[in-house]
């Protein structure tokens, strides 16, 4: 699989990739060095990985924040609201129902609070990304039953390498003028010891678009009130409004800056290890504006509805000072693994701590504040494979205290804390089969002070599962899973005007445990030159948390209710690769993926922004120490659209990429060169709440620069 090509794994042979030492040395290291083998709870068939990406891949991929690495895997999209925030979606789901980890441990910020906040990442020190959807979530939290990202960190190292090594990253993408340098060394302190230090920073302008800022819409809208206004004889003001209305060539305070600081200190030896690591993530990004101006037929006028779609039209006014959000989070972890004998292979254990903080700015005026400290642990007992049964139980502990202060603070300042108890285990039936079971029990709890407030939710999820390996290539599967999610503070809390979705958001503190069922099914056939794999699925909710308009208004701004209704999610996701010739030193491939997701929500009408059916195709060159890869993406225009969303009209992405590795395939270096949206077309993403005013980026040439020693 060459550069700019996801490196899509099924789910069985993402277990087979990391039952080995994946993390082990490089190939400039020794034999010799000692090597971690445990990995986060990812490790064996039904269960495993859905999706991965890693090494060139990953570097080629490379953006500022995880939902734009992630966009091209089968399944995910990404909420594209700004580009310094842009969080996964998982087969329709965002927000609390999915998890975004660092070695089993969530992100510890407040990019599932709300859209316009940016997940703190960096990929630098990130050797793999790992997407998981149906019932290996139940390892990782109860809220996460739309799906999971797990990113393999090596901050802590995982290896003692004989010498120092070294690994330098610089790139320039055109579209948004984005420079990046990114640094990191491991030095070995002796037989068991090793010491890691790591930097990045990475700098974009405002963000290049194809063309029109505005959708069409939205464009009708201003025109239809630039119009209003000339008849009033308001010359100045209609002429200022049908020239915003034409604004095309790039996307207004867009711009980010991001900087990152590391360091990690390992003890390693073969009864085990031990490491701790330290990061500070520093980041300042603008907030797209929605522009402002009057409706000449109210607010709540049904033929001119862009001005009460709290779901498209999110952001800040023009006329406004400009929006920027300054966010800064201390984070220290801790691994460890102990070797065990007998029964239990090994003890992984896992701690987090966050100290974070966001400001937004209005202009330079000081706007709103979350400040939050978190702190979250888990323990995984890995039991030695004995006949066929192998498997993993654990605990898993979170605690977050989120204080927010300001003219927008929607919801008061909460605690949230959560217990968990979990087991996965798997056992080969014979004659191919494989029967696999999860469970977890779950005890969480909300609570906010001010407002007298404090409930405690016991959630029971398990899943199961059945699968069989023909041996000649074919597997087929099925799972089952039931999961139970506790609603979030904001669902409960809420009360007040919401910027970032343009609308007053209600929370109901009677919500009760959202609970859902659900089932994948799958075929998948493998030999030497060909891979197929077809998996559909279907998640049944029977009391789905979905916030809804309730007709009300509030200081000129719809009011949104959350409220329990039954809802139904389904969709498949498809992939292919076909080895069409090889030769001595090259190879010729083509592949092909697609996914869709079908959501509505009873009584109510489709569920809001999920994204549309999206097929592509790519074809990949090897020659010699030279790989080459061109693509060709079609998004589907999405018109089943939730109350007050416009939809999206379809569009289709060229992309062409190639990597070479000029000291050959092992060498220390590499050069990348892509030129993504190659025919700067004009496309909106339909998971977006910003798709009405931010548009995809148009024409981006990359280059790319590895240097490894």
């Amino acid at each position: 699989m060459l550069v700019l090509a996801p490196q899509v794994h099924a789910q069985g042979q993402a277990a087979d990739k990391q039952e080995t030492p994946a993390h082990g040395p490089s190939p400039q290291d020794s034999g010799n060095d000692i090597v971690v083998v445990g990995h986060p709870p990812t490790d064996f068939g039904l269960l495993a990985a859905t999706a991965s990406i890693g090494g060139d891949n990953l570097v080629a991929a490379n953006r500022a924040q995880i939902g734009d690495i992630l966009e091209g895997l089968p399944g995910v999209a990404s909420t594209s609201f700004a580009p310094g925030a842009s969080r996964p979606v998982l087969r329709g789901f965002s927000g609390d129902r999915i998890r975004v980890m660092t070695d089993g441990l969530g992100s510890l910020d407040a990019s599932n609070v709300s859209v316009d906040h940016a997940v703190v990442f960096d990929a630098l020190t990130v050797d793999h990304i790992d997407v998981f959807h149906g019932p290996s979530v139940l390892l990782y939290g109860g809220n996460a039953i739309g799906g999971a990202v797990n990113a393999i960190d090596t901050r802590i190292p995982r290896s003692v390498p004989q010498r120092i090594t070294a690994t330098g990253i610089g790139s320039y993408g055109t579209a948004a003028d984005e420079r990046m340098f990114a640094g990191k060394i491991d030095v070995p302190l002796g037989e068991r010891f090793v010491a890691h230090v790591d930097g990045s920073w990475r700098k974009s302008d405002d963000l290049r678009i194809g063309g029109d800022l505005y959708s069409p819409a939205l464009r009708g809208e201003m025109e239809h009130a630039a119009e209003h206004l000339a008849e009033e004889g308001e010359t100045d003001e209609a002429n200022e409004l049908f020239e915003e209305a034409g604004r095309s060539g790039r996307a207004p305070n867009t711009a980010a800056r991001t900087y990152t600081v590391g360091a990690g200190l390992a003890f390693i030896d073969a009864g085990g290890s031990l490491g701790i690591s330290y990061q500070r993530y520093d980041s300042r990004y603008g907030i797209p504006a929605r522009p402002a101006f009057e409706d000449p037929h109210g607010h709540a006028d049904d033929d001119h509805d862009d001005h009460d779609d709290h779901d498209d039209h999110a952001g800040h006014d023009h006329g406004e000072e400009p929006v920027t959000i300054d966010l800064v989070q201390n984070r220290f972890d801790l691994r460890g693994e102990l070797i065990l004998g007998g029964l239990f292979k090994s003890l992984q254990l896992r701690g987090g701590y966050s100290d974070y903080t966001h400001t937004e700015y209005e202009g330079e005026e000081t706007g709103t504040i979350f400040d939050s400290q978190a702190i979250e642990t888990r323990a995984d007992l890995v039991q030695n494979d004995r006949g066929g049964w192998r498997g993993r139980s654990g605990a898993q502990y979170f605690w977050r205290k989120m204080n927010v202060n300001g003219p927008e603070a929607v919801v008061p300042d909460y605690q949230i804390e959560r217990f968990g108890l979990f087991t996965l285990q798997s056992l080969g039936l014979g004659s191919g089969f494989t029967a696999d079971a999860s469970g977890r029990y779950e005890t969480s709890s909300v609570s906010s002070r001010s407002m007298s407030f404090d409930r405690s939710y016991d959630l029971w999820s398990g899943a199961a599962g059945l699968s069989w390996k023909s041996g000649t290539g074919l597997t087929l599967g099925a799972n089952f899973i039931h999961g139970e999610r506790a609603p979030s503070p904001e669902e409960l809390l809420s009360d007040g005007i919401h910027v970032a979705t343009q609308a007053y958001e209600l929370g109901d503190r009677t919500l009760g445990i959202e609970r859902s069922n659900g089932g994948e099914a799958f075929v998948r056939y493998s030999s030497p030159r060909f891979e197929v794999s077809l998996t559909g699925y279907v998640t049944d909710f029977g009391n789905y948390i979905a916030s809804v308009a309730t007709g009300d208004e509030v200081d000129e701004q719809p009011v949104y209710q959350y409220t329990e209704a039954s809802a139904l999610f389904k969709g498949f996701e498809a992939q292919a690769s076909f080895q069409a010739m090889q030769w001595d030193g090259g190879q010729w491939s083509i592949d092909a993926t697609s996914d869709y997701t079908h959501a509505s929500l009873d009584d109510i009408g489709p569920a809001p922004r999920i994204p549309p059916l999206r097929i592509r195709g790519g074809t990949d060159l090897m020659l010699g120490a030279l790989h080459l890869r061109g693509e060709v993406e079609w998004n589907a225009e999405q018109n089943r659209v939730g109350t007050y969303e416009n939809a999206t009209d379809d569009f289709t992405l060229v992309n062409l990429s190639a990597d070479w590795h000029p000291m050959g395939e092992e060498g220390p270096v590499t050069l990348m060169l892509a030129a993504n949206n190659l025919f700067d077309v004009v496309g909106r993403r339909s998971a977006s709440y910003t798709s009405d005013f931010m548009p995809i980026a148009g024409r981006d040439v990359r280059v790319t620069a590895k240097i490894t020693y």
